[in-house]
């Protein structure tokens, strides 16, 4: 069946049974639940967020107070006002968590949650953070770095959500949500220019066709020169060049049926970004490293881009005051064309080609069950997914170019339940559990040539030497992920909870595997779990105008697939094992508080001890497995985040509003890969950022002001490590975003 017919079928399943509700459904006041979040959220932060914060972490609307799971909501128009760029801006404001564009990348985003994620992006290896765009799985990273426009909040939830959410949400899960149109026409424009000649042109509008009916969407221009130069060719490095558009249509045709079909489109033809050597010696006389750390040297060419696009079908129906059924119908599919130079020099030393694809294709039905006393959430989920890329790598001082191509197919079919109980008006019970079967097939062709590049890339001329992997294979994974919580309310404003959950990334194939160095790679890796344990208290306190959370957790992490690179002759072994167990715990705290009317300051502060007990791994040069426990540690995970963001403001009187938000956050150190490396771990960093918002009496107009990253700190996000001289000594190091400033003007009508 074609992609095309795969998508139509899913949204004829969910147009079907929505249908099916319309001709039978009594009268009921519809508001959907990201109606009532939106809601009650603007109007906590009007009051100055003495109301209840609500999300949907649970799949439903909550209290954030009532949730027995550690989460942070972050208000879209707040992030916009900060000056927060893209999604990575949230991890400073989130503790253990790590969110960072991927090394070698202007767009993929990298996930890690208490430890637990994956740092490489390449096509058939799971992410270990979840991210959803409204309740949609995002099963791929490429593109996934979502800029912050026409956003209504961002959740983010710390520890496995594998009941409610599924198999790759083993660290956490990121929501993206986006605003609901209503009933209402309105629309805004924003500009902003800053510097590196940054020109951001963002629009939306909201336009009701009929009581019933509004059309309404989104687009986004964000253009920016380069932090740096490639010295090579003159042409920018770490630019910006980025097109993004949403779309939604929203139906109501009775008071108790709602209907959402929405699409987004993003192209990123940013120049690729191949980092910057830290090492000198390339094996080149004439060579010098450059300077500044956002410049390179590198010659595999600078054309890249990214794009994806994304289709769903939303449709819930009131079936009763306390029953609703909901279906989420979604098609997503992308493409990234690029090069990565590894070793920054104008010559092919270590040079990569690469070309990915993907599809997915998903279907989610829900029921939703809102009692006096129980309360809580069923359904079925399904996924069918398609992932494919092929990329040389080439090895100059050889003379040779290793041919890599892949595909993996997932179908994943799930069902799940959670639901909460009232014991009392002090105690609270909450059970759920999901049973998840992944079927995969994968197949890897690995192939060295003489010459540089392969045909594939564009050298015919090139002779095959060694065919080093060809297979084809297929796994079958299954597993239970239980979720068990109790909460004691011993007065309506402070809950305490204990609760216990399982998380589950699924098996899978290398497609970077090398047969005739790693022989097992044929079979696949398997799954990787966390059981993991929290308690935590959450509460408001001074007549509501402070709010803290608090929360100590312990995780159990087993069978952890850990992805290896090693140089082995004219070769690079890559494998994936289910190399070790370890053990995580740590605390976090979160707060919020209204000192004044005029004053109010938000802080949050996270401590993680991740330790491996056992790591056996495979040495690929001795054919033997060697216990490294002693030598590995952790990978993007500071053992302390921190971060604190007060906010004055003053009533202008007729002439509007004014506000200052400073905030400085801080990470400590943190290793980039398993093993410690001195030329590339980061030694820890501090961000100070400050934002300036004038706002009209009316609030249509507004202009700020916004400087980040002020003390123009250059710390490491990424890196990639090839020694030796046969790969030039690539040490290459990949930097956050150095000190900009913002000036953003914005109308709404």
């Amino acid at each position: 069946m074609s992609t095309s017919s795969r998508l139509l079928n899913g949204l004829k399943v969910g147009g079907a049974v929505v249908a099916f509700a319309a001709a039978a459904a009594p009268l009921h006041a519809q508001v959907s639940d990201e109606e009532q979040v939106a809601a009650a959220n603007a109007a906590g932060i009007e009051e100055g967020g003495g109301e209840e914060i609500l999300v949907t972490a649970r799949r439903r609307a909550e209290s954030l107070q009532d949730v027995p799971i550690s989460v942070t909501s972050l208000d879209g128009e707040t992030l916009e006002d900060q000056g927060a760029v893209d999604l990575t801006a949230v991890m400073q404001s989130t503790p253990n968590t790590t969110l960072q564009i991927a090394r070698g990348s202007n767009s993929t985003l990298i996930g890690f949650i208490r430890g637990v994620g994956q740092q490489d992006p390449l096509w058939g290896f799971e992410p270990g953070v979840g991210l959803y765009l409204d309740d949609v799985y995002v099963a791929r990273p490429q593109a996934a770095v979502l800029d912050i426009f026409d956003v209504e909040r961002i959740e983010v939830l710390r520890g496995p959500q594998g009941t409610l959410y599924g198999r790759n949400t083993i660290g956490g899960a990121v929501k993206y949500v986006t605003r609901r149109l209503g009933n209402e026409f309105g629309g805004r424009v924003r500009a902003a220019y800053g510097t590196y000649d940054q020109i951001d042109l963002v629009g939306s509008i909201t336009a009701p066709v009929s009581d019933t009916l509004s059309v309404g969407g989104a687009v986004a221009w964000l253009q920016r020169d380069g932090f740096g130069e490639n010295l090579n060719t003159g042409n920018e490095h770490y630019d910006k060049n980025v097109l993004a558009a949403r779309a939604s249509i929203e139906f109501a045709p009775t008071s108790n049926l709602f209907f959402r079909l929405a699409g987004d489109w993003i192209r990123d033809r940013s120049n690729a970004r191949h980092g910057h050597r830290v090492v000198g010696n390339a094996g080149l006389p004439d060579f010098e490293p450059p300077a500044d750390e956002y410049d390179t040297r590198a010659g595999a060419g600078d054309p890249n881009e990214v794009e994806t696009r994304g289709i769903s079908l939303t449709a819930e129906w009131n079936v009763t005051d306390q029953v609703t059924l909901k279906s989420i119908s979604a098609y997503r599919d992308g493409e990234t064309e690029g090069n990565i130079d590894f070793d920054g020099t104008p010559q092919p030393i270590l040079d990569i080609p690469a070309f990915y694809e993907d599809d997915q294709v998903s279907q989610e039905f829900q029921i939703v069950y809102e009692g006096d006393r129980l309360q809580g959430v069923a359904g079925v989920y399904y996924l069918d997914g398609h992932a494919a890329g092929a990329f040389d790598t080439v090895l100059g001082n050889a003379g040779l170019t290793i041919f890599t191509a892949g595909s993996v197919d997932t179908r994943s079919l799930a069902a799940f339940a959670d639901f909460s109980y009232n014991l009392s008006d002090q105690w609270r019970v909450s059970l759920g559990g999901r049973y998840t079967d992944d079927r995969r097939r994968g197949t890897v062709l690995r192939q060295t040539f003489a010459g540089l590049r392969s045909p594939f890339f564009g050298n015919e001329a090139a002779v095959p030497v060694v065919l080093n992997t060809d297979y084809t294979n297929t796994r079958n994974d299954a597993e239970f992920t239980p979720r068990a919580s109790i909460s004691y309310l011993p007065t309506p404003d402070v809950t305490v909870y204990a609760s216990y959950s399982r998380g589950y990334k699924s098996g899978g194939f290398d497609m970077r595997g090398d047969a005739s160095l790693t022989p097992e790679t044929v079979n696949g890796y398997d799954p990787e779990t966390v059981d993991a344990y929290e308690i935590g208290l959450k509460a408001y306190a001074l007549d509501r105008a402070l709010y803290f959370s608090l929360a100590g957790f312990y995780s159990d992490y087993r069978d952890q697939q850990v992805t290896v690179q090693v140089p082995v002759g004219a070769n690079v072994a890559s494998f994936v094992n289910n190399a070790a167990d370890s053990r995580i715990f740590g605390f976090e705290a979160e707060a919020r508080a209204n000192v004044t009317d005029n004053f109010s300051v938000s802080a949050m502060l996270g401590y993680i001890n991740a330790d491996f007990k056992r790591v056996i791994t495979f040495d690929p040069v001795t054919q033997q497995e060697v216990d490294v426990s002693d030598i590995w540690d952790f990978q993007n995970t500071p053992e302390f985040s921190f971060a604190v963001s007060p906010t004055w403001r003053h009533d202008l009187g007729g002439a509007g509003t004014i506000s200052f938000t400073p905030s400085v956050s801080y990470r400590s150190e943190y290793q980039q890969f398993e093993v410690p490396n001195a030329l590339l771990d980061e030694d820890g960093y501090t961000l100070v950022d400050a934002a300036l918002v004038w706002t009209s009496a009316n609030e249509r107009y507004q202009v700020s002001l916004v400087g980040r990253n002020l003390a123009d700190e250059r710390y490491r996000i990424g890196g990639y490590n090839f020694p030796g001289a046969l790969f030039g000594n690539s040490i290459v190091a990949f930097y956050g975003p150095p000190r900009t400033v913002t000036l953003t003007g914005e109308v709404r009508f």
